[in-house]
């Protein structure tokens, strides 16, 4: 895991990044700017479980092309989940909150996400492990209305306007953040690859 200090506001970007691209770039970015982040950990994960990838990159290649496209310092590109063996998200949570006492993390998803999360393994102990920062993405600015995860967590609501704040907060909490929106998306990227009909 990255060095952090205590105090520090930590943002988790977690995902296959098969491949990463302008639009996780902008995800990371609107994060630390929005949610006013020390840093954010780029989470380059074994795989997604839920995900049938076709042709997964080999992960230190997806890491080396993360940290490619991550300029700035505050980011730190990590694999650390395949060293511990970690498979779900919940349990990447659990580990990172039993070994960073005093940090601040927000997890950092894009809206895209959202409509599948209650899916996800452990859902709702992830919504009560950290507070959650949801980032628009293209297609999917009125997911957080209809999201079971939105109706489920409806009290824990935060405005926008306090996005700055969120990684003080207890959870559950969680925002949706508007913002500028990329139409990159790793599954376009990967229907023109090499093989791809």
């Amino acid at each position: 895991m990255p060095h952090v200090e205590q105090g520090m506001r930590v943002g988790l970007f977690g995902g296959s990044f098969n491949p990463p691209h302008g639009g996780h770039w902008l995800v990371a970015e609107i994060a630390l700017r929005r949610l006013r982040l020390n840093q954010l950990w780029w989470m380059v994960t074994p795989g997604n479980p839920l995900k049938d990838h076709g042709k997964l990159l080999p992960l230190a290649k997806r890491i080396a092309l993360s940290e490619a496209i991550t300029p700035d310092p505050r980011v730190k590109v990590t694999a650390f989940e395949a060293t511990y063996g970690l498979r779900y998200t919940a349990e990447t949570l659990a580990v990172i909150k039993q070994r960073n006492a005093g940090i601040h993390f927000v997890w950092v998803m894009g809206a895209d996400n959202l409509a599948g999360f209650h899916h996800w393994q452990d859902w709702q102990a992830i919504a009560r492990t950290f507070p959650i920062a949801v980032i628009d993405r293209p297609g999917s600015t009125l997911s957080y209305l209809s999201s079971k995860m939105a109706k489920t967590f409806a009290h824990a609501r935060v405005d926008e306007d306090d996005a700055g704040r969120l990684a003080l907060m207890e959870a559950p909490a969680w925002t949706f953040i508007h913002g500028p929106r990329s139409l990159l998306s790793s599954t376009e990227l990967r229907s023109h690859w090499p093989g791809k009909s």
